[in-house]
């Protein structure tokens, strides 16, 4: 989607994406990740998402990125912070308690930005991008984090044409051919969740699966689901 499109979803204040507390999956399986707590997590496109406060909470250093920056507004009033903004690399950077988030866009990330995270935590990122964008956005992703970080991804999965993204439908396929190239994809859960989705059941879907993945770098062979 084009920035405008979220720049006015957000003014407009429909954020019917947003949750109102961390995702179930990432509380149930973050702990088996084994990600050392000193390590930093990246968050894209996060949004205001109280999964951010979640993964400080375990003690990680939390790095995130938001095009809106009522959204990166709305986190830290939420937190009760009061951050410090720099501009920075041609990003406007928000930094307080421990989370940082890059006001900007995704792709104006680089390497230096990340260093030191250990893990990505994609929850509403990938199936945010219609087809034609997210080849582009798992190349850049791939660039920029450390070679050793692992990703916990989460997807859904719909016949797309009963119901117009977004949120997208991202296959496991797709997963596959993004992905598959650098990480071994891990299945760690796949939850039948659309009684749990009566404003997509209103647009026409009769069929949605939400999917928990890990991705991790073919050389790391730690972790087992």
């Amino acid at each position: 989607m084009e920035p405008e499109f979220w720049l006015e979803r957000w003014r407009l204040n429909e954020t019917g994406f947003h949750q109102r507390s961390a995702h179930a999956d990432l509380q149930r399986y973050w702990a088996g990740l084994r990600i050392p707590v000193t390590s930093r997590v990246f968050v894209p496109l996060c949004g205001k998402s109280l999964d951010l406060a979640w993964l400080r909470a375990q003690g990680h250093e939390v790095v995130g990125v938001e095009l809106a920056e009522a959204a990166v507004r709305d986190f830290f009033a939420s937190q009760a912070l009061q951050p410090v903004r720099t501009r920075r690399d041609g990003l406007e950077w928000w930094e307080g308690g421990g989370i940082s988030i890059a006001c900007g866009d995704f792709f104006a990330l680089g390497p230096l930005h990340l260093k030191g995270v250990a893990a990505v935590y994609d929850r509403a990122a990938l199936i945010a991008l219609p087809p034609a964008m997210r080849g582009p956005y798992a190349e850049h992703m791939q660039r920029i984090v450390p070679a050793a970080a692992v990703i916990l991804q989460i997807t859904l999965d719909y016949p797309q044409a009963q119901m117009n993204g977004p949120p997208f439908a991202v296959p496991p396929e797709e997963l596959q051919t993004l992905y598959g190239a650098r990480y071994e994809i891990l299945s760690l859960a796949v939850h039948d969740t659309l009684a749990e989705e009566p404003r997509f059941r209103e647009r026409g879907l009769r069929q949605l699966h939400e999917r928990t993945d890990l991705l991790r770098p073919r050389s790391v062979r730690s972790y087992r689901p």
